[in-house]
């Protein structure tokens, strides 16, 4: 069990507290002020439990001094005053005296089983950025490791990579990572959603265009290619090209050359992509929808994500990083995972991937007032269905279209447009575009 140290003046509360403590396993040191305890090495212990009030120094003072041992604060004078102060000081927690048995043995455990677990995060933290260091990428499982391992391998290299996953299982993140590793690291990596541009701009959007081209091309334009000469260029949704700039984009990877729209003059450029979907290239090309030859020149060097379903052990991983973060964003105190929130988050199905497990908890964070989230706090009971197929096997027998009109109808209910937009990888705009095509109704119709 725990070495707790306690640290009381007063000698009948010192006693019951050491024997409560005892008698649950603990091994305890008691003493009567804060000079004791310093000479007792503080950093020993797993816990310290102070009186606020002691004679010297008030029983805060041990919570610098002990960092980062977790010191609960005990205090008689329980006026919500004492109780800011304490936690501003790095309490991590305070509790009233005279104390119920029961509430301190609650408080003792959960602040150590909460130590316990951060402990092990930092661990196992440290230990997968020693030994896989991929900027913003946590991995554990063997399927991601395999992802980070292929990462290192390509990335010096100038190879066409083809990025495959489901929707918001960090595509663009494995594309960053290449980028950031590679020789053109010093350069902009420039992003494009293919599914972001109506039909009739993406050519302009991509190859550029000359001023006259069309109604309305007043002056000539770069296109993203052209401006990512010398670097590297993420196209994202690559199954969402249309044929003709499919045939474009085809000239760029054999003949590294573009043609601005209006323009008779190929233009020589130095561009590495990187493509990505979470659509079925190869069966695509069957049905014809997207060019063979293509298929071939992006699919040098594949990537495979595994959906977050699929990572085990990662979820947790991933969680508490994401907490780590939504929490100093939020400007909370320390935050963490209760089991039964950890157990939920690994049964659940995670249909949007590590963007819904994003949007989950940074919802959860805004709304929770204390220091633990709750399995009830992520609410992902709310998002089960029992009669319909899981949106991950959906994805495999609807058409796109189909697959988006599922989504969104089952998800409007308890997220907004934003969140719905990250999930789905696309822009608000491009949603409310698509609602509209697809005739969607809002949730406020």
């Amino acid at each position: 069990m725990s070495n707790i140290l306690v640290v009381e003046d007063e000698p009948i509360i010192q006693e019951s507290l050491l024997r409560l403590l005892q008698r649950q396993g603990h091994d305890t040191t008691g003493v009567a002020s804060v000079a004791e305890a310093e000479e007792n090495s503080i950093n020993m212990y797993d816990l310290i439990i102070s009186d606020l009030r002691l004679p010297g120094e008030p029983g805060t003072e041990l919570i610098s001094r002990a960092a980062p041992i977790p010191v609960l604060i005990m205090t008689s004078y329980s006026t919500v005053q004492s109780a800011v102060e304490a936690m501003k000081q790095g309490a991590v927690d305070y509790i009233s005296k005279p104390f119920n048995h029961d509430e301190m043995i609650l408080t003792v455990k959960r602040i150590l089983e909460k130590t316990s677990v951060e402990k092990q995060n930092t661990i196992l933290q440290k230990e997968v950025a020693r030994n896989y260091p991929i900027d913003g990428m946590v991995a554990h499982c063997e399927p991601m490791l395999e992802v980070l391992d292929r990462i290192r391998r390509v990335a010096a290299t100038n190879t066409t990579v083809l990025i495959l996953g489901e929707t918001g299982s960090g595509k663009e993140l494995v594309a960053r990572a290449i980028h950031s590793k590679s020789d053109r690291s010093k350069q902009a990596l420039v992003s494009v959603n293919c599914a972001s541009f109506a039909e009739n701009q993406i050519e302009s959007e991509l190859f550029g265009h000359e001023r006259g081209a069309f109604s309305g091309a007043l002056q000539m334009k770069k296109g993203l290619i052209e401006v990512a000469n010398g670097a590297t260029l993420f196209l994202d949704e690559i199954g969402e090209l249309p044929l003709e700039a499919q045939a474009r984009l085809l000239r760029v990877l054999q003949d590294n050359e573009i043609r601005r729209v209006g323009s008779n003059k190929m233009l020589k450029i130095d561009v590495r992509v990187l493509a990505a979907t979470h659509q079925n290239l190869a069966q695509m090309v069957e049905q014809k929808t997207f060019r063979k030859d293509l298929y071939f020149r992006l699919n040098v060097f594949e990537i495979n994500l595994p959906p977050l379903r699929e990572r085990g052990g990662d979820i947790k991983l991933l969680a508490d990083t994401m907490l780590t973060k939504m929490a100093a964003r939020t400007h909370r105190n320390t935050m963490v995972f209760g089991e039964d929130a950890y157990e939920q988050m690994i049964k659940y199905q995670w249909p949007g991937n590590v963007r819904e497990l994003e949007n989950v908890i940074e919802r959860a964070t805004i709304l929770k007032q204390n220091g633990c989230i709750e399995a009830e706090d992520l609410a992902l009971n709310n998002l089960e269905t029992n009669h319909q197929l899981p949106l991950y096997e959906l994805e495999n027998r609807l058409s796109l279209d189909d697959y988006f009109v599922s989504f969104v109808k089952k998800y409007q209910p308890s997220y907004n447009e934003t969140e719905l937009a990250r999930m789905l990888g696309i822009s608000r705009k491009n949603l409310w575009e698509k609602r509209q095509r697809l005739e969607i109704p809002s949730r406020k119709q």
